[in-house]
């Protein structure tokens, strides 16, 4: 039977536009996707645009337009940008769909008649000169502990969970003028009372992130805090409550939830069940950025938890770390950062793809530099992938009349070959894309050195059936290589297996003998090396 996989990949804000950053964090979920699929799993890869919340209020407000013409703006942007990557998201939605929204008001409406959701009135931070209440994170101020400045929900100098009035001189975070504090009455999640459970699923999962079991341990033994799930704001969706009409969902309590409203919109298309899919046999990952990990395993698990009804939790969480640009920290406000919108215009996405998984923020803070991607695009993507396939197949063309020659696979390429899928599964599975990537790439230099080593050319005149036997391994070593790389090279992988008239399954691949070649393209064009510095004199350096 075939297993079900839910890869949720984390909700891009819908406040501005798709930074490499964030390109970072996220493409590790289309590879595992592509590779479940490639193994005949059921897959449920879903995403969307958080849309809702203080922020596009905001910039919504400073560009005299509604939140939703800014929210749908941005969707389109990303909606595009992960099409040109190559993203196969079954469903990328947005929280201000309907099918989100109604699915959202009847798990809340569930939520509610839990024994962990009780009313509290507590002061909410107010800004007079904005005239709105004021999500936490858009309160500064000191942090109380270590006297580094600090947001409403937390310091990043010292790692404290903050509220807002914790702060000292706290101020509006928009236009810096003193905040003021309102009592407001709303509905709160006890997760206080849910330690138990949440270090359950802590100790169960032993495929976590390193980063995401020390968050999460962190947060757990420092004390559990109860949240608000309700917010004085205009922007969002209603509270399904009598006496609540004028408020919305709080935006922590509904965007994580976007990953139970997308798979259920690919259940009623498909006509599977969601109860399965989120039942004990399917298998969960979570797929975002180092500073995501606690609404995944703290949030996300307790409003599954208090809902009652044995909603799977999550299996593997996939969170990376940070990354840099050019040695410094990116920062939209400041204008310095890449912009994937602009990257696309100019450079291949299998390029970019190929970057990112394997220079990436895995499991460490990493740096993007002009210098080492064309480097790595001209070294190993073109240079060594590129051309053995080039060398190869080319050579086919023009000196064995275009048909694969008569040969026998060798022992020793066909046992690399077959452990290669499954150390290179293995690792996907655990997400340890990197090293996936790394031990594909350790056998094309492999491949190289053997076509090297056998000198088709001069076996060609001297030794015409060692010629051919070369020539039908290295056919052999593309097609396999081709599949491997399928989910983390999409675009280049389709043509490839077009060529060889194979088709992506995760299995061992054979191409016969006498099978006639097209005309073969070149992968990758050589990227000119005036491009680092015409890319560098681009960034307003501001760090």
């Amino acid at each position: 039977m075939n297993k079900k996989i839910l890869v949720g990949g984390a909700w891009p804000y819908a406040n501005g536009s798709f930074h490499i950053g964030h390109l970072a964090s996220l493409l590790p979920g289309d590879v595992i996707a592509r590779y479940h699929r490639a193994c005949n799993d059921k897959v449920y890869y879903v995403s969307g645009s958080d849309c809702h919340g203080t922020p596009v209020a905001l910039r919504a407000k400073a560009e005299g337009k509604s939140p939703q013409e800014i929210s749908d703006k941005y969707h389109e942007e990303f909606v595009d940008c992960f099409n040109r990557l190559g993203f196969s998201y079954d469903c990328y939605t947005k929280t201000s769909s309907k099918e989100h929204k109604d699915f959202i008001r009847d798990f809340h409406k569930e939520l509610y008649k839990s024994k962990y959701v009780y009313e509290k009135t507590t002061p909410q931070a107010y800004c007079e000169c904005c005239n709105t209440f004021l999500a936490d994170r858009f309160v500064t101020g000191t942090c109380p502990k270590c006297g580094a400045p600090a947001r409403g929900d937390q310091c990043d100098a010292c790692g404290t969970v903050l509220d807002p009035e914790n702060l000292q001189s706290p101020i509006c975070a928009v236009c810096k003028n003193p905040v003021t504090f309102r009592d407001s009455t709303h509905l709160y999640i006890a997760i206080s009372k849910l330690e138990k459970e949440l270090k359950n699923l802590l100790d169960n999962n032993t495929n976590w992130r390193k980063n995401a079991v020390a968050f999460t341990k962190r947060y757990i033994n420092e004390g559990l805090r109860d949240r608000a799930l309700t917010r004085d704001l205009d922007w969002g969706i209603p509270v399904p409550k009598e006496g609540y009409e004028n408020k919305t969902i709080y935006i922590w309590a509904e965007n994580v939830l976007g990953y139970l409203s997308a798979s259920k919109i690919i259940c009623d298309k498909r006509g599977e069940s969601f109860e399965e899919l989120f039942g004990e046999n399917a298998k969960h990952y979570y797929v975002h950025g180092k500073d995501n990990i606690p609404f995944h395993t703290i949030i996300l698990p307790a409003l599954l938890i208090s809902h009652g009804k044995g909603l799977h939790l999550p299996d593997q969480i996939v969170s990376s770390e940070y990354l840099t640009l050019e040695g410094n920290k990116i920062s939209t406000s400041r204008n310095y950062a890449i912009w994937v919108k602009d990257l696309l215009d100019k450079y291949d996405p299998d390029s970019l793809r190929y970057y990112f998984l394997a220079n990436g923020p895995e499991k460490k803070d990493a740096d993007f530099s002009w210098t080492e991607y064309v480097n790595n695009h001209n070294g190993e993507l073109l240079g060594a992938y590129g051309n053995f396939i080039n060398r190869s197949l080319s050579f086919i063309n023009k000196y064995l009349g275009g048909y694969v020659p008569e040969g026998n696979i060798s022992p020793e390429w066909e046992d690399d070959l077959r452990k290669l899928y499954t150390s290179t599964a293995d690792r996907i599975e655990k997400g340890n894309i990197k090293d996936a990537l790394e031990g594909i790439f350790e056998i094309i230099r492999k491949a190289n050195k053997y076509f090297d080593q056998e000198q088709p050319w001069k076996s060609r005149t001297c030794d015409p059936s060692a010629c051919s036997n070369t020539l039908y391994n290295c056919t052999q070593i593309i097609a396999n290589l081709a599949v491997l790389l399928s989910p983390f090279l999409p675009f280049s992988s389709e043509k490839v297996c077009r060529w060889l008239n194979i088709n992506t399954d995760w299995k061992f691949k054979t191409v016969a003998s006498y099978f006639k070649l097209p005309e073969i393209e070149i992968l990758f064009e050589r990227l000119d090396k005036s491009v680092i510095e015409e890319e560098k004199s681009k960034l307003v350096n501001l760090s």
